[in-house]
């Protein structure tokens, strides 16, 4: 049977990122990687390796539970949490690895909102933080 490939989240088409590589580096700045498990983890590793330039593979179930050693229930709620992360769209048999999503205007901490911060104390947040509120 041949499968046919489609987009199936055109807004969210990956691009080569700025720095050197497929796996764009926001992955560990912007903490993505910060709320999966090793399942999810390294079915995303897969789909990264062997998708097509605009994200696309179809990988049948069998073959990625073989190739992670990962049982049906635990392959599932990988594919689950990727999706709920907003890093992989799914629509069997086909996935698709997202663009990550801009990241949203930077909050200050509760206990500065409101209070006058020098350029130098709201970099020094962002860096201490990766970005995070």
């Amino acid at each position: 049977m041949q499968i046919k490939k489609r987009v199936l989240c055109a807004e969210r088409l990956r691009r080569v990122p700025a720095q050197f590589s497929w796996v764009d580096q926001r992955l560990v700045r912007q903490r993505y990687l910060h709320q999966c498990d090793h399942a999810a983890l390294a079915l995303y590793l897969v789909l990264v390796t062997v998708a097509d330039a605009e994200g696309l593979s179809y990988y049948s179930d069998e073959s990625l539970e073989r190739m992670l050693r990962l049982d049906h229930a635990t392959l599932s709620q990988a594919r689950t949490q990727l999706g709920q992360r907003g890093l992989v769209a799914y629509q069997s048999p086909l996935y698709q690895v997202l663009a990550l999503e801009e990241p949203s205007a930077v909050s200050l901490p509760a206990q500065r909102a409101g209070q006058t911060r020098s350029v130098k104390e709201v970099l020094q947040h962002l860096l201490q933080t990766g970005g995070q509120p």
